[in-house]
Formats: C-alpha cells, structure tokens, sequence
C-alpha cells in the first residue's frame, strides 16, 4: 500500500470542507444550464416560472408547449440524469473500497445485466407496454441476478474475489438469456428499441422515476455515508478490519445489498449505463483521497454533473437523432479511465 492508499492519509491538497459545497454549487449549475439547451429556445429563467408556477406561485407566462417542455420533459430527464449518476458513482466506490478491488462496479456484479433480461422478457412477452411495466420486470431481474450471486458467493467462501467472480458469472449469464430472447422472440423494430435501452437511455423519464430513484438514493447515502469509517478499516484488508472490531460480513452484506438495490432501482428508470461507477470514484479519489467521508460527498456530486452533460450531450449532439447516453458515457470515460491509471502510476 502506496501512502497516498493509506485512509485518513493527507493526500490531497484540492480537498476542503468546501468541496463537497462547490460540488453541489456546480450541479445546480449544471442542471440549470443543460434545460437551457436543445431545439426549443429555453431559458434559464423560463425553467425557473414554470417551477414556481407549479408550486403554486401563478402562472409562467409561457404557452403550454413551452410549459410542457420544461415541466414535463427537460427538468424531469435532467433531474433523473442527476441522480442516477451520484448513485452509480456512489455505488462504485463503495464496491471498490469494500471488495478491494479497482475494477468492481454495479455492473461487474451482473445487477445490470439481470435488469436487462427482465425489461426485455417484459417488452419482447408484451406483459404491460408501459414504462411501469418494463421498470418491474428489470427490477425483478436485478434481484434474481443479486440473489444468484450472493447465493454464489456463499458457496464459493465469501471472499472479496469469490464475489467479483460471482458477479462476473451471473453477469455473463442473464447477458446470454438477454441476447437468447431478443434474438428468439422479438422483431426487427422491438429489437432496436431494446439495444437502445440496453445502452442506456433517459428517454420519456416522468416526474414518479425521478421521485423512486431520488428516495432509495437519498437512503442509500444514508447508510454508505454511516459506514464510512468501517470502509476506511477495509483499506487494511478484512483481517484488519476485523481486529479493529469491524463485523466483516454484516457490513459486506448491508453495503452489497444497498449498492445493488440502488443499481437495481436505476437501472430499471435509465438502462445499462456503464462506466459511471467505475470511473468517477477513481477520479475524485485521486483529487480527494481515500477518505471515505470526503470521498462519498464529492463522488455523488461529481457523478451526478458528469451524467447531466453527457445526457445533454447525447440528446443534443446529433439532434434529431438522439444517442444512447451509455454510448456518450463510453467514449468519455474510456480516456478519462486511462489518464487516471497513468496518473496512479506515477504518484506511486
């Protein structure tokens, strides 16, 4: 363990109590300015009379159309953006810190691919056509996958490599049950609408994703944030953490389960989106060190900015077609990921 590894260590010159401020300073900011982008000419002001004249504060002043676009479809898909970025990122520090392992995500323990295979089942079977539907079938799918692997994991020993491995297998698994039924029972335009979701979309989010997702994320900070310094006594590995009066296996399997709901839940209302929870830990770790109560408050706000612009990004870039957001999220954070290996290597 290099020093800069080492918990509590002073490591980062950038962080300040005011960090995690200024992360959320930047992400009102952010959110402000991306409902300003698009075809309809939107203004920051405009956003702020429709949301006052829907807590009751009189009329915007803006036609209906100009209305709904703000209420109905930028502030909810850019709220939701929000969200489940600071959840993933969230969710991927908390894997990393508590299996030790730098490339653990929601995704590597195969929760995504489980919330594929139920949303495709739903929409390929037809049982509902609604957005409700497809949510339920995913989130049930997330749960067979985490129960699968936890069930795994069990048998295998538990260990912190066991669970990746486990997770690695069920993933593989429902991705194969994914492609069988797509392949087998879906037609050409079926099929185009899944492997768009599949890639991850925020398209025709409602105001009741945005208020689930925001409440098992507002949870789940809840409980990561309390076991911040058990996650700073797993940095020393499990036989350390259990000499310093740490119950290794009971925080293992609260955090596993919260992370993995919180996947579960966010996966259902956005698709597979990669690369968030792998990423940005590593990015603020190296900028605020491994603290987990300083790592935890500027990952979810560091998450949540990057996935509000890369929505922007992917609904703006080639309008009118719009790109999956989990494309968008590949092809930034594929060379953010390799400037931060190079960026460890070289402090060590």
């Amino acid at each position: 363990m290099t020093r800069s590894e080492r918990p509590g260590s002073r490591t980062s010159p950038v962080f300040t109590p005011l960090g995690a401020a200024a992360g959320i300073v930047l992400l009102c900011a952010s959110v402000a300015l991306a409902l300003t982008i698009g075809p309809a000419d939107i203004r920051v002001a405009d956003t702020w009379s429709v949301v006052a004249s829907r807590l009751g504060g009189g009329p915007s002043g803006l036609s209906p159309i100009r209305d709904g676009i703000v209420w109905d479809l930028r502030l909810p898909r850019t709220l939701l953006a929000a969200v489940c970025g600071a959840g993933l990122a969230v969710c991927g520090a908390v894997m990393q810190s508590l299996l030790r392992n730098p490339l653990a995500d929601p995704f590597v323990l195969g929760v995504s691919s489980g919330a594929s295979t139920g949303a495709v089942a739903v929409v390929v079977l037809g049982v509902g056509g609604g957005l409700v539907s497809v949510a339920g079938g995913a989130f049930l799918g997330a749960l067979c996958s985490f129960a699968l692997v936890l069930l795994l994991s069990h048998t295998l020993g538990g260990s912190t490599d066991r669970v990746v491995l486990a997770g690695v297998a069920a993933m593989q698994l429902f991705s194969a049950l994914t492609s069988f039924v797509v392949m087998t029972a879906a037609d050409a335009e079926t099929t185009r609408g899944v492997l768009f979701w599949l890639l991850g979309s925020l398209t025709g989010t409602g105001w009741t994703d945005v208020g689930v997702c925001a409440a098992v994320l507002a949870v789940a900070l809840t409980v990561c944030g309390g076991y911040a310094r058990t996650l700073d006594a797993f940095a020393f590995g499990e036989d350390a953490a259990a000499t310093l009066g740490v119950s290794v296996a009971r925080t293992r399997l609260v955090l596993l389960s919260v992370t993995a709901l919180l996947t579960a839940v966010l996966v259902s209302a956005a698709g597979a989106i990669g690369f968030v929870g792998l990423v940005l830990p590593h990015a603020v770790r190296a900028l605020a060190g491994p603290g987990h109560a300083r790592l935890l408050s500027l990952t979810a706000p560091a998450g949540a900015v990057f996935l509000v612009w890369a929505d922007t990004l992917a609904r703006t870039a080639l309008d009118p077609q719009e790109v999956p957001v989990g494309v968008v999220t590949s092809l930034i954070g594929v060379p953010v990921f390799v400037l931060v290996l190079y960026r460890t290597r070289s402090t060590r």
